[in-house]
């Protein structure tokens, strides 16, 4: 009764960690049960996945590496409101209940104990956030010669509304939006919306790159803040971002995502005089996307450069130069969405 409960979470100990965030992106969850084949050993949540991640670990490292076995458990004869109050303390999706013997007898899901809507998690950071809406959208033309990318209908709401309705939802109150192309029909847009953002937009006179315009902001934000591009969309609990931001002293945080790419061929290895020295049948290579979507210092403002072209790149790169600290929060594949261009764009609708 209990396996057929949980059946999509069950994974085996000895997979790896791509394959677990791969089960995740398919079930649309972010936890799993690990079971060594009938024994059940601990829960493995993204968050375990992002740390082992950020810790180095490659991503064919069997989970039985990273799997956290200290987790806190209930009990089969504990009080239900002792283990409420848990879950509570432990902000836990769920909870499983073990017998005298160690053994799953059931699994306590947060929806099925707290009818009343309270949340997981109700902490709000009230971060700036700045929203770079300047571009013309080029990949998403013609639709864009008539509207700007922003206002690319996603459902009922707009781009532009998913993104700030995800901060919203975190406690971001104070948008900052970088325009240029159409702003004027985006102002109009928002302006007439029956939920009225806090937005101050700010114009580019040219194309300032990527983060560019942001120095335009220098006197007006004095805390860390977000910097979103204007089409893309993270399946990730932004507090934990910025969490881990301020643990580790970073300068710069950006959010990447986990690529998988398969050569569909049989790759050869030579050496000189084209000698054949490996053969690797369909290699697969695992990269960190660089997700458009940032936590800054407020003191990197003032170290972009006033009216000229400057990327995020640059900026990045300025700070390596001059020993600052830039970190790296992974999220899955299927946690990222890049609406940008069309396909991706299409498929998204497909999904609504």
């Amino acid at each position: 009764m209990i396996i057929t409960k949980i059946q999509n979470r069950i994974v085996q100990l000895d997979i790896s960690i791509f394959q677990a965030m791969k089960k995740m992106d398919e079930e649309k969850i972010k936890m799993l049960f690990v079971f060594d084949k009938e024994e059940f050993i601990s829960i493995l949540t993204i968050g375990d996945i992002q740390r082992a991640i950020i810790k180095k670990n490659d991503l064919s490292v069997e989970i039985r590496e990273i799997i956290d076995t200290n987790k806190v458990f209930a009990r089969s004869d504990e009080d239900i409101n002792i283990i409420k109050s848990q879950m509570v303390k432990l902000r836990a999706e769920c909870m499983p209940i073990l017998n005298n013997k160690g053994r799953l007898v059931n699994v306590l899901f947060w929806n099925d104990l707290f009818l009343d809507g309270t949340k997981i998690d109700d902490r709000k950071i009230n971060l700036p956030v700045v929203i770079m809406a300047g571009g013309k959208g080029t990949r998403l033309k013609p639709l864009t010669n008539v509207i700007p990318k922003p206002l690319v209908p996603i459902g009922e709401k707009t781009i532009l509304e998913e993104i700030m309705n995800q901060f919203e939802a975190i406690g971001c109150t104070e948008f900052y939006m970088s325009v240029n192309y159409k702003y004027d029909i985006l102002e109009f847009y928002l302006n007439q919306l029956e939920h009225k953002y806090n937005i101050s937009f700010f114009k580019e006179e040219k194309p300032l790159g990527t983060i560019g315009s942001v120095s335009l902001l220098k006197d007006k934000i004095n805390t860390p803040f977000f910097v979103s591009n204007c089409d893309i969309l993270i399946d990730q609990d932004l507090r934990d971002v910025y969490d881990y931001h301020v643990e580790n002293k970073n300068d710069i945080t950006i959010i990447t995502a986990v690529k998988n790419l398969q050569i569909p061929y049989g790759v050869i290895e030579t050496t000189t005089n084209g000698v054949m020295t490996g053969l690797a049948e369909k290699p697969e290579f695992n990269y960190m996307i660089n997700t458009g979507v940032y936590i800054l210092q407020p003191d990197l403002i003032y170290e972009i450069p006033e009216n000229e072209f400057f990327h995020i790149t640059h900026l990045m790169e300025k700070v390596r130069t001059r020993g600052g600290r830039i970190g790296c929060f992974p999220v899955s594949e299927n946690s990222w969405r890049d609406i940008g261009e069309w396909g991706e764009y299409l498929n998204l609708l497909n999904l609504k």
